[in-house]
């Protein structure tokens, strides 16, 4: 049996989920934006707990690889890398939107193209289309979302639109084809089924190596004046 870890740190929702085999064991989530650094570690070490397993029984670590927030990213990134190259095991990445619209697909029967949305900034979204079976359609890319938006697949299918930045969008998206569903996040259950998929490929990225999936490039705020 492979028992995988799985951490999501891609949004203000914080997850660590354990699976074994596929299958769900331990779960825990935290909502609270700016604190990832100080509630992972703590999080891990509860869903590990309570799953009864030790941490050196862990067959691999699978991360939410982004798009996301940068800082959240590079946590999650960093505390994955720390467990596997402190167990010696491998690292699976996978793709933040892909999981979201996997876990959408739990929620809703035969969907026809669903579009997972994050927010960034401004009418900006990071957003990909796939089909029931998780085929992209579209692929990931930073969208600024205005009344022409999806027009021309909307015209030939329904969509279903969720994830934090999608809310700004429904005044642009009237076409009588777009729906959208609240409450649907990054969370480390999807992570975990779809890693496991991975697993059995032996679809592991390199340690060394891998970085987040920022999509874009990161821009640093203006400092603050000091008084």
């Amino acid at each position: 049996m492979a028992q995988i870890i799985s951490i999501e740190t891609s949004t203000k929702v914080c997850s660590v989920a354990l699976h074994s085999s596929g299958e769900l064991i331990s779960f825990s989530q935290y909502f609270l934006e700016k604190s990832h650094s100080s509630i992972l570690m703590p999080l891990i070490d509860e869903t590990i707990r309570h799953s009864g397993i030790e941490i050196s029984e862990l067959d691999a670590v699978a991360i939410s690889e982004g798009p996301g927030s940068y800082t959240g990213l590079r946590i999650g990134t960093s505390t994955a890398k720390g467990l596997c190259f402190g167990l010696d095991i491998p690292l699976i990445a996978i793709n933040t939107l892909l999981s979201m619209a996997h876990g959408a697909c739990k929620s809703i029967i035969n969907p026809d193209l669903l579009c997972p949305m994050l927010d960034a900034r401004r009418m900006e979204v990071y957003c990909m289309i796939v089909d029931d079976q998780l085929r992209i359609i579209q692929e990931i890319e930073p969208t600024i979302i205005d009344e022409n938006s999806y027009g021309n697949i909307l015209d030939d299918h329904s969509i279903l639109f969720f994830g934090n930045g999608s809310s700004k969008c429904k005044p642009f998206i009237k076409k009588s084809g777009a729906t959208f569903m609240d409450d649907i996040h990054p969370s480390a259950k999807e992570i975990g089924d779809l890693a496991w998929i991975k697993y059995e490929q032996n679809d592991f990225v390199d340690l060394v190596s891998f970085e987040p999936f920022y999509l874009k490039a990161f821009k640093p705020g203006k400092p603050k004046q000091l008084i």
